[in-house]
């Protein structure tokens, strides 16, 4: 029995193993956030990079929504925008093809957190129905993190928000604060290893020219070449990817065999938001108040002195 129970313990271990060291393609959970969040304390350099552009290369555009103001402790919209063309498709590791993902990571100032789910109005909710927003860490509340998640289905992600109050929260004040967000679709050109993942174009690693190009069982593609030396040489090009050469075409090192297959990328933008002080907001009605009674006054002494003025002409 002692000896049943080790080895089932070994076999556990081993898959644990073997799923920990997938390529990060093959398990589209694991693609994003959970490495930035395992790799960095903070998403966000000094020099204001965010940590998800380490991996996807490519440039894309990335907006967000959100009140100019708001008062303290209450509800609020962040809308995030991570547009893409509606018929753009990923390569997965396993050559495939599929319909995008997508990620963000929205950096707060500090005080403001992730509402929780018992003021959220039920209008919120309906926008953010399977959307699983979590805080980047359990000392980080300030900066939330969602996805993977389906792009098809989420261009706009909503962040539902809760500012500060001051009168409880000393650190926070009634000033002007700056959001980040850093917003990817797809995969990257680059694993958290160093790696280059099969989100790339191919290019070549001898000089020669083309002799034959073969499909392998598996859908790969073996390119041989032939030197000025007359030595031949071999490149395998992994499936999915389409060739840019063919056969007798002369070939340099480092020129492209393939099209590019990113169809993703990253984008990172910033929005301030003003922490409102409600007094401010009553002392300005009563300012815009009293301006507007002034000038009633004034309008009516006006009138009341041109008419003494044209009595006395009368006379």
């Amino acid at each position: 029995m002692e000896i049943l129970k080790r080895i089932i313990k070994i076999i556990i271990m081993s898959f644990t193993l073997i799923s920990l060291s997938l390529p990060l393609s093959l398990n589209s959970a694991q693609a994003y956030p959970v490495y930035a969040q395992q790799a960095y304390t903070n998403p966000r350099a000094a020099n204001g990079r965010i940590a998800c552009a380490n991996c996807h290369l490519a440039e894309k555009p990335v907006q967000i929504e959100s009140p100019k103001a708001v008062l303290p402790n209450k509800v609020f919209e962040a809308a995030v925008k991570v547009p893409y063309p509606k018929d753009a498709k990923q390569i997965l590791g396993n050559g495939q093809l599929s319909s995008l993902n997508v990620g963000a990571v929205v950096i707060l100032p500090e005080g403001f957190k992730l509402a929780p789910n018992n003021l959220i109005s039920n209008e919120i909710k309906e926008k953010t129905k399977g959307v699983y927003i979590s805080p980047y860490s359990s000392t980080q509340d300030n900066i939330l993190v969602v996805g993977p998640i389906a792009g098809d289905t989420h261009k706009e992600i909503i962040f539902p928000i809760l500012s500060p109050d001051p009168a409880t929260n000393k650190k926070v004040n009634f000033l002007k604060y700056p959001i980040y967000v850093g917003a990817n679709r797809g995969r990257g050109q680059i694993y958290p290893t160093g790696e280059k993942s099969n989100n790339n174009l191919v290019t070549s690693s001898f000089e020669g020219q083309i002799t034959d190009i073969q499909t392998l069982d598996k859908g790969e593609t073996l390119i041989t070449m032939i030197n000025s030396n007359g030595n031949e040489t071999k490149q395998n090009i992994p499936k999915g990817l389409s060739l840019i050469v063919s056969k007798k075409d002369n070939i340099k090192i480092e020129q492209p065999l393939t099209k590019d297959p990113n169809v993703g990328g990253f984008g990172q933008t910033d929005v301030e938001i003003v922490l409102q002080d409600p007094n401010r907001i009553i002392g300005f009605i009563f300012f815009a108040f009293s301006v507007l009674f002034t000038q009633i006054i004034f309008v009516i002494k006006k009138k009341q002195f041109e008419k003494v003025q044209a009595a006395e002409l009368k006379f």
